[in-house]
């Protein structure tokens, strides 16, 4: 029956040319619309093409090199062998984990309590989340440079109020032992607005019928923030692990801005993102500067692995 059918279709279209010529007509223009689109689509494929997969695969290519941008000489897997015994490039990786932890396991915690906060106001809601996020959408750049001057030793605001205190002063970003905690301190201030935004949102999307239900039960506000808002929380608290780790082993700007390329003082402060930019724009080691970026990022492959397993969240 389908066979006879479509032959008959054909017929049709065969004895009334009319409208074979509209069907052609109209395939004619979905074409020309695709091409349309494939034009606009163009400068956007040619900037990934250009602007990310050649750089990726350039510097998977020089990471087999000995290269100062002009001279390249093939010596295989020496540069992963020098970044891997380099103790300069461990203690990046050092200052890169302990910068990180210190940040999520202060600005989580914290970020939610506030969230929490401000979900139990009724007025103003709007007010403390505009003040809480501004610090994220600061440049980070701009807001290294400030803090270079709150934490300084001798001008600084927070010396100055922690001696009106009676409290003892800090030698904050002068010093190798306070450095990281400086850095430590401005990561948290810059990334707490996100997080209290991201907690705020699933707050909020919890259904306030679970909380009525155990207070007829007779729960306390603590016992419903315990055993009602924290396990509803655990999708965020691995989105917000799996982000946090990404954005702190990726750390480099504010590390630039506080203490140069090198991390200084004494390198307390330098990262794996610092390291390899000095050692490819500043010493033009660029071989080595890209075997050390896909040593990062195998790190950073491997502790999303882990994190995805440990929240168990799915991709």
């Amino acid at each position: 029956m389908s066979t006879k059918k479509t032959e008959t279709e054909h017929g049709q279209l065969d004895s009334n040319p009319s409208i074979a010529a509209d069907v052609d007509t109209l395939h004619s223009k979905k074409r020309k619309s695709a091409l349309t689109w494939y034009l606009f689509l163009l400068p956007s494929f040619l900037g990934i093409i250009l602007f990310m997969v050649y750089p990726i695969v350039e510097s998977f290519r020089l990471s087999f090199f000995q290269s100062n941008g002009t001279i390249e000489n093939f010596i295989g897997l020496r540069n992963f062998q020098y970044v891997l015994t380099s103790a300069t490039f461990w203690n990046t990786v050092w200052n890169t984990f302990f910068i990180g932890v210190f940040q999520i396991v202060i600005t989580i915690p914290l970020g939610f309590i506030f969230a929490s906060l401000i979900n139990s106001v009724r007025f103003g809601q709007n007010f403390f989340k505009v003040v809480y996020f501004l610090p994220n959408v600061t440049s980070i750049v701009a807001a290294a440079m400030i803090f270079q001057f709150v934490l300084h030793p001798e001008m600084g605001v927070a010396n100055y109020a922690l001696d009106a205190l009676g409290l003892p002063t800090s030698t904050w970003f002068s010093d190798p032992s306070t450095s990281k905690w400086g850095v430590i301190m401005l990561a948290v201030w810059h990334w707490i607005g996100f997080v209290i935004i991201i907690c705020l949102a699933n707050l909020q999307a919890i259904s306030p019928e679970m909380y009525e239900a155990a207070r007829i039960d007779g729960a306390s506000s603590i016992q419903q923030w315990l055993f009602i808002t924290i396990p509803n929380m655990s999708g965020t608290f691995a989105f917000l692990l799996i982000t946090g780790w990404i954005g702190s082993l990726q750390r480099f700007n504010e590390i630039y801005v506080l203490g140069g390329p090198n991390g200084s003082p004494a390198r307390s402060i330098q990262t794996m993102g610092a390291f390899i930019y000095e050692r490819g724009f500043t010493g033009f080691e660029f071989g080595i500067a890209s075997a050390a970026t896909y040593i990062m990022f195998v790190i950073i492959l491997i502790f999303t692995f882990f994190n995805l397993k440990i929240s168990k969240m799915k991709l």
